[in-house]
């Protein structure tokens, strides 16, 4: 792997800042498998229009998403599908973490 800049370190971090928020995690799965208004984000969440859309604005600022217009409506996708392999490597660090704890609860409670 190169050698990172500076520059370089500070996108990375604003990236990973970013998916640290996990309704922005929701969101990105909700469009996993389609483009969705914000609507149906609402829906498929349980958010606030307001709260969905605060986050949206800032997903499209950073690449993950791209967003389309049609009529009265504005369509979200996921615009770097990147970042869903980035998350299945967390994810599976991380249920392989809560499997671990999970074992050491069932053996300390025995």
């Amino acid at each position: 792997m190169a050698k990172l800049t500076p520059e370089l370190m500070d996108i990375v971090a604003e990236r990973f800042r970013v998916l640290g928020e996990p309704m922005r995690i929701r969101i990105l799965d909700a469009l996993r498998q389609r483009e969705r208004t914000v609507g149906d984000l609402v829906a498929a969440t349980g958010a606030t229009q307001a709260n969905i859309s605060k986050h949206l604005t800032l997903l499209h600022r950073l690449g993950f998403v791209a967003r389309r217009k049609e009529g009265t409506h504005v369509f979200y996708r996921v615009d770097d599908p990147d970042v869903f392999s980035l998350c299945d490597l967390v994810c599976g660090g991380a249920r392989a973490r809560l499997r671990k704890d999970t074992n050491a609860l069932r053996v300390g409670a025995r």
